[in-house]
């Protein structure tokens, strides 16, 4: 689950939202009710989803503080205004949504989703000889062990590197990466036939381990 921030100096505002995600299964949640909170907030809880309220304490002060202090962290802007001059400034920002208030469930969880999506790497770098390769996620078909190197298996091509499993499993997003195998991890999104005992991905056939519990 991603961690989030409510930067929102209306605290029953802020406690009805996060209220929302909670309920949602959303649990990294950090409050700020002021710009200085915020800004202590950024730097010790390393947000990836920050949703920012345009006046937070004063007429668009969240617009020009999120100029000033966000880098990678993806924004949802929540506001009572919906005046078009405001709007362009905080769509300079690039804000994943900009939701008014008062807030609600579907369109907040739906930024939030939006959010998470974008907020997804979308490739590794990783040491395929003497040289750094950067592999896209999405050509990976599956990643195969063989001791203490790995086979990453893509649709043009097979790198193999010195890692184990395990280790190269933490680096990948776990809702699209699935270890099936103590030797086999696998895109889901590949996928094109499932049984009780293997997957068929293009023309590989991949076991499945008796005690996994896998669904597509």
């Amino acid at each position: 689950m991603p961690k989030i921030v409510i930067v929102e100096d209306q605290v029953l505002i802020a406690n009805h939202i996060k209220n929302i995600l909670t309920d949602c299964g959303y649990a990294s949640i950090e409050l700020a009710f002021n710009l200085n909170d915020a800004t202590i907030t950024l730097h010790h809880f390393s947000p990836e989803i920050i949703l920012l309220d345009i006046n937070v304490e004063d007429h668009d002060t969240g617009i020009e503080w999120a100029k000033m202090n966000l880098t990678n962290e993806k924004v949802i802007f929540i506001t009572g205004q919906t005046e078009m001059e405001t709007l362009q400034k905080a769509l300079k920002i690039q804000p994943v949504a900009y939701l008014t208030k008062p807030i609600k469930k579907i369109d907040l969880i739906a930024a939030i989703e939006v959010a998470r999506e974008q907020s997804k790497p979308k490739s590794i770098t990783v040491k395929d000889g003497y040289k750094d390769v950067k592999i896209l996620l999405d050509s990976i078909l599956f990643i195969k062990s063989d001791k203490n190197y790995i086979d990453i298996i893509t649709t043009s091509k097979t790198h193999t590197i010195r890692t184990t499993l395990d280790n190269f499993h933490k680096e990948l997003d776990a809702s699209t990466f699935y270890k099936v195998h103590r030797s086999y991890i696998v895109n889901k999104d590949k996928i094109s036939i499932k049984s009780s005992s293997f997957v068929k991905i293009e023309q590989y056939e991949i076991p499945i381990s008796r005690e996994i519990d896998f669904r597509i």
